[in-house]
């Protein structure tokens, strides 16, 4: 995602953990000079956490799934592991960051508060430089469990944290305010999964084969969104919010935000989606837009679930996306996430064939087959 600044900020990396807003950071942090080095030249980025790995048959390639999805009566319990890959694509300078928390338990190494399937991931898209992103990276998911209202409401803790960060960024006086972030959380709360997002990353839900978007895209040009703005007194020119940003909520950017209190065309409120997660939802893709960009959400999903079947490695198959995205020939940073919620491998989608000569597929095999065509396309 690109600013109509034209000016880039450097790439850093930050450990897992949370900052204070007095954090030291490094001296040249702060300047915005435009094409200036990157502080690390390290450029991509994997991680895997607590996957693990069975040896499934190898299948062929053709249409890959299962026999049929759960009541939803049974006693299933999820098993988090997860996978990650980023990297700067074309674009002279990382500006993405990203977490991958598999267990809360081990992560805060206390009980109090929560259950024990907790996990937490996020996604963020920097732009106009890093420090947006680093700084929502270290600190949301501190506002989250710090909140009042957690953990009895988690959409209003989420919510409120987002805000929270928004405005504490916009009081750190060690940071460059003018830079800003697009957010996409997914916190899984027992067996509850609830996705909060503001901006155009994306988290896209595999189920038996079938793509379920969890997160609207914040695009200027978008119905509801261009509602919001033209109400709010904001403009859009060429797709660009006040022809500036090609986003129409992130957090950061106050040198296009009103004082605290005040609304404005850009928001940094997040949209929120909460599922009880069942048996046949089998893993969770997040990107950023550098992905869905080049990408439809069933061809993700579809391209996933075959690699997952190969080698059940989140990790592999967030590489594979990265990769599948960089030929076809995205512009911008790439940051890909995968959840999966079984430690085993997808099953195979069972092809439907009823007496005589006529031939059906199970909607899950159509859904595969349109990723399918959608991938060749």
């Amino acid at each position: 995602m690109a600013t109509g600044t034209g000016f880039s900020r450097s790439f850093v990396m930050v450990e897992d953990g949370f900052s204070n807003e007095g954090e030291e950071r490094s001296q040249n942090s702060g300047q915005l000079d435009v094409g200036k080095p990157p502080r690390n030249l390290a450029v991509v980025r994997h991680s895997i956490s607590t996957a693990t790995l069975l040896t499934p048959t190898d299948p062929d390639l053709g249409v890959v799934g299962v026999k049929s999805a759960s009541d939803g009566k049974s006693e299933y319990t999820p098993m988090i592991r997860s996978g990650s890959c980023a990297e700067k694509g074309p674009k002279e300078y990382m500006e993405d960051e990203h977490i991958c928390i598999d267990s809360l338990l081990e992560h805060f190494d206390r009980t109090e508060g929560f259950p024990s399937l907790g996990a937490f991931y996020g996604v963020f898209d920097g732009h106009g430089g890093t420090d947006a992103a680093c700084y929502v990276r270290k600190n949301i998911l501190k506002f989250i469990v710090e909140d009042p209202q957690f953990p009895g409401c988690l959409k209003k803790s989420i919510r409120n944290a987002y805000l929270k960060a928004d405005q504490a960024f916009a009081e750190n006086s060690t940071v460059d305010v003018s830079s800003g972030t697009t957010a996409l959380t997914t916190l899984v709360f027992g067996r509850m999964l609830v996705v909060a997002n503001a901006g155009d990353c994306r988290a896209v839900l595999g189920k038996r084969g079938r793509a379920l978007e969890l997160s609207n895209d914040h695009k200027p040009n978008s119905i509801p969104e261009r509602h919001r703005i033209e109400q709010l007194g904001g403009v859009i020119y060429d797709g660009y919010l006040n022809g500036q940003l090609s986003v129409s909520r992130a957090l950061g950017d106050w040198h296009m935000k009103g004082p605290k209190g005040t609304a404005c065309s850009l928001s940094g409120e997040p949209e929120l989606q909460e599922i009880f997660l069942m048996e046949d939802d089998e893993f969770l893709i997040m990107g950023c837009d550098g992905l869905w960009d080049v990408m439809s959400s069933q061809c993700a999903v579809t391209i996933a679930r075959k690699e997952l079947m190969i080698h059940n490695d989140p990790e592999r198959c967030s590489r594979e996306l990265v990769r599948e995205a960089l030929k076809r020939g995205t512009c911008d940073n790439l940051t890909v996430i995968v959840v999966c919620f079984s430690p085993d491998p997808p099953p195979w989608i069972e092809i439907q064939s009823p007496m005589g000569h006529r031939r059906s597929i199970s909607s899950e095999g159509l859904h595969f087959l349109k990723g399918i065509l959608d991938g060749n396309s």
